[in-house]
Parts: C-alpha cells; structure tokens; sequence
C-alpha cells in the first residue's frame, strides 16, 4: 500500500503542474482535490489493514545509496491521523479556493503552491528516515513561505514570509543539527529506532533541546510564536490548512513522535510543559484583544497548540491520547472558523468586529456554521472539541498535574470568552458606531463554494463528538485512552462547568475585560516580546552584515587574492598536520638538464617581483612560460611544449599592445608591511603547492592514468594517444570546450559587425 501513497504524492505534485493549464473553475478545484480526495480514501483503507493494530506500513525509496540513506516509509497510527487531517481538510480548502480567489491566474498559482503543500506535509509525517524528515521539513517552510507572501506586491505580505521562513528556517537548521546528533550517537537514521533506543548523557540531551527549538519555531510557541498572527496576511485558504490544521501541526507532530521515547529526559517535561502552557496564557490573552477575526483566530491557535504542546511533555499514555484528540478537534473547528472567516470578508468586505453587524440575521446558514466551530472550540457538548477537553482535563487530573490543570482551565476561560468575542463579532447586530457604517446587513448570498466547505468541516465537528468512536479508533491505537460522550460526574465534568460559566461572565463583561487589560498592556509595552526580538534580532544581523560587508568586499583585488590565497594554503595543511599522515620522502632523480630550467623559471619569477617596468616584467614572464616549455621537452611532451611556446608568444604580444595605453612604471609600494605580506604570502603559496604536488605523487598506489591510456589506445582505435584522449576518453569534455570556442566566435563576430554597421548607420 505504500506505492500507492507514493504515487498520490506524486499525483499532488502532477497537480501542481496541471492546474496551470486549467479553464474553468469547476475543473480547477477538481484537479487541485482529486488527489486529496484519494489520499483521504487511502487512509481509510489502510485503516482497515493492520496499521491499527500496531503493524505498521513501510516501505523504502533509494535516495543515496552508497551513504546507505534512503526515503523509508513508515505509516503507523500517529502518520494516519495526520495523513486523514491533510487529505480530508485539504480537498475541502482546495474546492474553496476555487471560488474565493477570484482571479483565476491567482487561484491556478495558490493550488498549485497549496498542492505542493499537501505533498511536502504528507512527506513529513510518512517518512522515517531522519534525513528525509528534514528535506519535507524544509519544503513545508518553503512553500508556506511563498503561500504567506503570496500577495507579493504588498509590503506586509513580503515581511510576513520574510518573519516566518526566517523563524521557522533557523528552528530548521536547529532540528538538522539534533537529527544528527542522535544519529551519530544511535549509529542510526531511522526515527522509530531512535525512538526504541533514545540515547542518553549529553549529548543526548543537547540533541533533544535542538529538535524542540525546531518544533518550538514550527509551531509558533514562545518565543517564537510571533510569526503565527504575521502570517495572516495569506490569503484565508492558506490560513485554515497552513496555520490551524497542517504546518504548525508539523512541531507537535514531532513531539508526538518522539515523547514516548524522549519524554524520561531530564529537560524534555520542565521545557515542554511549561513553554505548552505559558504559550497558550499568552494566546489565549491576546485573542481577547483582537477586532480582526483572523487576528483572533491566530491567537487563538498560538493558544490551542501551546495547549497540545503542553499535552505531550510529560509522555504518558493518557495525555498523548488526550492531546491528539483535542489536535484533531482544533484542525477541524479551526478550519472551519478560518473558511467561515474568509466567506464573510467576501460578502460583507470586512473582518472587523467593529463594523461587521447583522450578518447573522442576514445569512443565517453561514451563521450556523460559525456557531457549530466555535462552540466546539469552546468545549460545548455535544461536540468533538467538549469531548476531548474532557479527555485532557480527566488526564491531567489522574496524573496529578494540577498547578498545569490549573492553568489550562484559566486559559480555557479566555477560550470560551473568544469563542463568543468571534460569534458576536461576527454575527451579532450591534448598535451603530458614530466612526462607521456597519456591514453585513446588505451582505449578498455567498457562493455555494464557500459555505459547503466550512459546513461540511464544522458538521464533521458535531458527528465526531456524537460518535466519537470514529476518532478514538485511530488516536487510541496510537496511545491507549477513551473519548466518551457522556464522561459521568466526574471531576473533569465540573471543571468544564466552571470554564464555561467563566468564559461567558468574561465575555458578558467584555468591556471592563479590556480595560484591563489596556492597564496591563501599558505596564508590560517595554517587557521583552516576539515581535520586538524578532526585529532587534534582524537590526542586529543587517549591521553585522552591512560592517562585514565594508570589511571583506573592499573591492581590492590583492586583498581578494589574498584571502583566496591563504584559505587556498591554511586550510588543506592544517588538516594535513593535524591528520598526523607521514610521507616517503625518498630521493628525487633529476637531470641537469631540469634542474638548469628550474633554477631559470625562480630566477625569472623573482626578477619579475623587482622589475622597474611593466615591459620587463612581461618579458621575464615570457621567460617562465619559455623555460617551462623546455622541461615539457624533457618530458617527452613536445606537443605541449609547442602549445605553450605559441600561447606564451601570444601572450607576450598582447601584453606589448596593452601596454602602450598605461604607464610604463610600476607604482611603488607605500607600505612594507604590505609589500612583506605579499613576499611572504608567495612564499607559502610556492611552498604549498611544491609539497602537494611531492606528497601527491608519493601517494600513487597504482599505475599512473598515462600507462592506462597508452594501453587503452589501441582497443579505442588509435595509435595517437593524445588524439584518442581528446577524442574518445574525454570526448564530453572536449565537445564542452569546442561548444564554448563557437559560442565565443559567433559572440565576437556579432560584435564585430554591429561595431562595423555603427559609421554606417550614422552617416
């Protein structure tokens, strides 16, 4: 089964590229969630395999085989919820997209990008192998990236990509160095071994802090949580997959991966629980402030995946069922709020709660379908997100977590009051404001595209916590638990109680709650925050950039040289001599005749270094040309002798014409510390490369590549070893440089005659 989750893939990828050709809109949003559409029955069929069960689906695709790294497929339970979130939800956001983005040119580039997308995130949570995990990692970053700005022409949209491919790169390259780490301690890259045999110690330890601050960045938790509400200049599609149902679920993805093996580390609880639920207050708080409903919904998931996050520190059975129950739920009436959200800017052309009015009234089946997420993400039963509240606050109880119990309820107050801000906000009718004209009771009917989506995802909310059944099948085979829909009288039941009776007294007095919290916001304005890190952060690196800029790219040419020049010789021979290797210094066998030539090539080179004029020093040139030419003669090389005698001779005349036009005198040297520089920077690269080229040769272990050739040549069909070499060994290489002296020939010849034309055309 794993070919054709393989195939699907690629299928999305296809799509990507067929949706450019697409006419019409109908076959627009077919093409786009035709394969989402099949990935989403996939998983239900490998949902009645074996995979439930515990036996996992695999699979392997060779990537680097002689580096023994390959892309190995491993879907168990945990890949199967995320692989139904991507399809189920994706195919609803594709038909969506078709309609709410109303150039078709727009809507064919964000679909194939939301494609690509979709098979980058599939990738990322089927894979097992620790290098495939960062490459799909990487993708999900970059095509985010380019879905955040994909309004390019607005300045805030080109930041917004830029905050967020900068956090979540650098949470990247953090994860990478982890990976390896524990791949390097474990001697494995697979992830599921790792997670069978976690390493300790140190290193461990330290591998384990690197892969949270990917997770932390990905899914925007303190401190990096700032680039989550940024993000919402994406078009409303690319928020409800992207930014609540896939991407920022890809850090809490890993962490369910690796908590059950990771969870017994000394930093893996303390870190994760508290940044969980510090995250969540922080979310939670900001979302009561927001007059934008995208605004609100961001922060209200910066709270929702801190809460999750917070569910996988301690790594028992219980809480990891609870919080992939309650992901589950937030994908669905997250989605759906985000939909619901696009579809009235687009009927009533505005998301402010401050003007929007009457809207309920005016299209009450919108009005349903907010009503239905947003009770969900309240936690009113009967629905998916009560009765996976219940499942967290029933796990938090029965493992004694009770300071964390504490703050999830706090936090789950501020959830209720948002779930009414947003149902107020947007369906309410409201008193008119002096500063605007409200909107929403003149609001036309909403295109059948964008209602069924969001009332299929928000139905879907309902029928889960119904029969909640058809989630726990997939989310207990990964972890042991129950969802009941009725709990009993139970603790967790009156701690519900209370947060909801909470929510709606804080929401009831919603005005003095802002006020408030104005007080507080002017006593914390000057406390560290995301948004103010973030652009200290890239102030910092412009300077630091712009004074090493100054600092390297001089526009000297000695001083690139240099730099070139010293890397050239420091770098090899200080892994020469710190790899302790030895050579065979035995004796060289010269000839008077080689050692006469030698001696003339440094006697020339250091005459042209105090030459008075450039015309001697390119004579003396001429001479190391020459006198090379001579030590090919008595190598038995008389066709290279020859070429090089006529390039030196050409050269020479060149230089003799180019001459004329500068001054004949060098200029002298104004500083000896420079001028010692360079004397002892030629020295060491002379030196350098006479002991590579005597520690190279020493190194043959073999027959040299000139008695190979000699003895090929007659089996290639010649006698001219040279001849053969150019036209049969190296038959690629000389067709490229015979392709570049034609490029190069008709390049001069076009301008030579345009130089001619030009008296011509003048006269």
């Amino acid at each position: 089964m794993t070919g054709v989750l393989i195939f699907i893939v690629l299928a999305l990828v296809a799509a990507a590229a067929a949706v450019a050709v697409t006419r019409t809109r109908v076959t627009l949003g077919l093409v786009a969630s035709a394969p989402l559409a099949a990935m989403a029955i996939w998983t239900a069929f490998a949902a009645e395999s074996d995979v439930l069960e515990g036996t996992p689906l695999t699979g392997s695709i060779g990537w680097l085989p002689t580096l023994g790294v390959s892309f190995d497929i491993h879907v168990d339970a945990l890949s199967l919820v995320f692989l139904g979130l991507i399809s189920t939800i994706g195919a609803a956001i594709a038909v969506y997209s078709a309609v709410y983005l109303t150039d078709l040119a727009k809507a064919r580039r964000f679909l194939a990008l939301l494609a690509l997308f979709a098979a980058a995130m599939t990738g990322l949570v089927a894979v097992d192998n620790i290098y495939g995990l960062f490459v799909f990692w990487e993708l999900t970053t970059i095509t985010s990236y380019l879905l955040i700005g994909f309004e390019d022409r607005k300045g805030s949209a080109r930041a917004a990509a830029l905050q967020a491919v900068l956090t979540t790169g650098i949470g990247g390259l953090a994860l990478l160095g982890g990976l390896v780490l524990l791949s390097q301690e474990t001697a494995t890259t697979s992830i599921s071994q790792l997670v069978a045999n976690p390493p300790t110690g140190t290193v461990g330890t330290v591998a384990i802090a690197l892969i949270l601050i990917g997770a932390f960045t990905k899914s925007a938790q303190v401190p990096f949580h700032s680039w989550l509400p940024g993000a919402m200049s994406a078009p409303t599609p690319a928020s409800a997959y992207l930014h609540s149902a896939t991407m920022v679920k890809a850090g809490i993805f890993l962490l369910f991966r690796l908590s059950p093996g990771f969870s017994t580390d000394p930093i893996w609880t303390p870190v994760v629980v508290t940044v969980g639920l510090i995250t969540m207050v922080i979310g939670a708080w900001r979302a009561l402030r927001q007059t934008d409903l995208k605004l609100l919904l961001a922060y209200s998931t910066v709270s929702q995946l801190g809460f999750i996050t917070a569910l996988t520190g301690t790594g028992s059975p219980a809480m990891l069922h609870a919080g992939l129950a309650v992901l589950v739920a937030h994908a669905l009436f997250k989605s759906a709020l985000f939909l619901t959200t696009g579809s009235i800017d687009a009927i009533a052309g505005t998301r402010d709660i401050r003007v929007l009015s009457g809207l309920g009234r005016r299209r009450p089946t919108l009005a349903a379908v907010g009503v239905l997420a947003a009770a969900s993400m309240a936690g009113v039963p009967p629905l998916l997100g009560f009765v996976t509240k219940e499942a967290a606050f029933s796990a938090l109880i029965d493992t004694g977590q009770w300071a964390a119990l504490a703050v999830v309820a706090i936090a789950s107050v501020a959830t209720v009051a948002y779930s009414l801000r947003y149902l107020w906000g947007a369906f309410a009718t409201k008193p008119p404001s002096p500063e605007a004209d409200p909107k929403g009771f003149d609001a036309p009917v909403a295109p059948m595209g964008l209602v069924l989506p969001p009332l299929v995802l928000g139905v879907a909310g309902a029928v889960t916590g119904l029969f909640p059944g058809l989630v726990n099948r997939f989310v207990s085979a990964f972890q042991p638990g129950k969802l009941p829909l009725i709990p009993g009288w139970k603790p967790a039941l009156a701690v519900s109680a209370v947060v909801v009776a909470a929510g709606v007294l804080v929401h009831w007095h919603r005005d003095r709650v802002g006020r408030t919290q104005d007080r507080v916001g002017s006593l914390t304005r000057r406390l560290p925050s995301g948004d103010r890190a973030y652009r200290g952060a890239v102030a910092l690196l412009n300077r630091v950039a712009d004074r090493t800029t100054g600092l390297v790219q001089s526009g000297s040419l000695p001083v690139y040289l240099s730099t070139i020049l010293v890397a050239t010789v420091s770098v090899p021979a200080v892994a020469w001599f710190s790899s302790g290797s030895s050579v065979d210094l035995h004796p060289l066998s010269v000839s008077v005749g080689e050692i006469a030539l030698a001696a003339l090539v440094i006697t020339a080179a250091v005459a042209v270094t105090r030459a008075p004029s450039r015309m001697v020093a390119v004579l003396l040139l001429g001479a190391v040309g020459y006198a090379i030419a001579g030590i090919f003669v008595i190598y038995a090389a008389p066709d290279l002798a020859l070429t090089l005698l006529l390039v030196e001779t050409i050269t020479v005349a060149i230089f003799a014409f180019v001459l004329t036009k500068v001054p004949r005198r060098f200029e002298q040297e104004r500083s000896r510390f420079f001028g010692r520089f360079r004397a002892v920077l030629a020295l060491g690269v002379g030196g350098f490369v006479t002991a590579a080229s005597i520690i190279a040769s020493r190194q043959r272990s073999g027959p040299s590549d000139s008695e190979i050739y000699a003895e090929l040549a007659p089996t290639a069909g010649g006698s001219n070893v040279v001849n053969v070499i150019l036209t049969d060994f190296r038959a690629l290489d000389t067709l490229g440089e015979i392709t570049v002296l034609a490029v190069a020939a008709i390049g001069i010849t076009v301008l030579v005659r345009g130089l001619r034309s030009e008296p011509g055309e003048g006269t």
